[in-house]
Order: structure tokens, then sequence, then C-alpha cells
């Protein structure tokens, strides 16, 4: 079973009971593109597990699934998705090169203080006075 699986698995339970999508949203005040998003197994559009998880509670509970019962569904996919994701040390080596902001925002506060102190120094800024 993969997340595809168990997106069809809450989709078809939902048709089953004769629950509209829209009654889920109604329900439950999931967006509606995050309920299309669970139904259709997509994980990467769903936001972190946390709510990941409480959406899948609320969903259940609104077609009148037992939601501890989904939530196991979902783990046990999860369980088979992270079997052949890297080790948590190979996952770390590239985390930098995804989000380089920090360090620019970083390099650039650095270069603003230091214009402003040579600003200072050369009379053209104001020095910054204590109260």
């Amino acid at each position: 079973m993969d997340y595809a699986d168990f997106g069809r698995y809450l989709s078809q339970q939902r048709e089953l009971r004769g629950v509209s999508r829209e009654d889920v949203a109604r329900l439950t005040r999931i967006p509606m593109n995050l309920l299309v998003a669970l139904e259709m197994g997509e994980v990467a559009r769903l936001p972190g597990r946390i709510f990941t998880l409480n959406y899948i509670r609320a969903y259940a509970r609104a077609i009148g699934v037992e939601p501890e019962e989904a939530v196991l569904r979902f783990e046990e996919v999860e369980r088979g998705a992270n079997a052949g994701a890297p080790a948590p040390d190979e996952a770390k080596q590239g985390r930098g090169r995804d989000r380089p902001w920090g360090l620019w925002a970083a390099a650039g506060a650095a270069l603003v203080a230091v214009g402003y102190g040579v600003l200072v120094a050369l009379g053209k800024a104001p020095f910054p006075h204590r109260r």
C-alpha cells in the first residue's frame, strides 16, 4: 500500500457512506485543496506530519470511520515509504544547499553593519547614542 492507495481508501470510505467532499470540508474545516491532496495521496502538498495526522482523524470522524484506524493505516504506509529513505546522516549532508537564503541574509546584514560603521567613522552618518 502506498499514499495513493491510502487516499483511495479514504475517498472510497467517504463515497460508501454517501458523504460529499464538500461536506467533509465543511465539517472538518480542512481546505478543499488539502482534502483533494489527501484523497489523491499527494503527501508533498500536505502540511507537516502532525497537521496531516489531525486532518486524517478529522476526516475519518466526518465520514464515520474510526480515526485511530485511519491513522494506523497512514502510519503503515509512511513506514513503507520511509524504508527506502536515506539514513538521517545522509539526509543532513545536502540540507544546506536547499535553502541558502539564511546565509545570504546573514551576509547582507553583516555588509549593512560594516557599511554603516564606515559611514560613522567618516563622519557621514550619526553615531547612535545610548539613553
